[in-house]
């Protein structure tokens, strides 16, 4: 980082803290994150008909990131509490060009001090580690392929979009 752009999540001398979001005006936030987990040809046929013997891991895959959203500053250490407004999570199954994916988009909106892209990514993450753990029993090769930040709006550095 530049003298210009300091890492404000350090100190004068460099410890770790908090920053202070005091000052900050509340505005309306939203972040969306994606997390692609990586499927046998077995279990997307599975998940798709609902047959995992586990259950619908899509439905619990869901639960488990709308939970995991609002947990997020017990499991980041420097990451604000704030008031989460509103969690969407869509779990699909996909057929991609090398392979089977479940992709988990979770976006995540508040009205609040700071952003909640640390939200949408725990989201999108825990989503993805609650396939695995649903479908382990069928595929020990399910993998987490990417966990993403695709878009953010609001608060002081505005609209940004991930490019492809």
């Amino acid at each position: 980082m530049s003298a210009d752009h300091p890492l404000t999540h350090l100190n004068e001398q460099g410890a770790a803290r908090m920053v202070d979001v005091t000052g900050k005006d509340v505005t309306v936030r939203s972040a969306t994150a994606r997390c692609r987990v990586t499927v046998s040809d077995e279990v997307a046929r599975l998940l798709q008909s609902g047959d995992m013997p586990k259950g619908d891991a899509l439905a619990v895959a869901r639960i488990a990131a709308i939970q995991a959203t609002k947990r997020t500053p017990d499991l980041i250490p420097l990451c604000h509490p704030i008031a989460v407004h509103g969690v969407d999570v869509d779990v699909t199954v996909v057929d991609a060009s090398d392979g089977w994916i479940v992709e988990i988009l979770a976006t995540v909106r508040t009205a609040d001090r700071t952003g909640v892209e640390m939200e949408a990514l725990t989201a999108a993450a825990v989503g993805g580690l609650t396939v695995i753990d649903m479908v382990k029993g069928r595929d020990r090769s399910a993998a987490i392929a990417e966990v993403v930040l695709l878009e953010k709006v609001g608060g002081r550095s505005g609209h940004w979009v991930r490019e492809s």
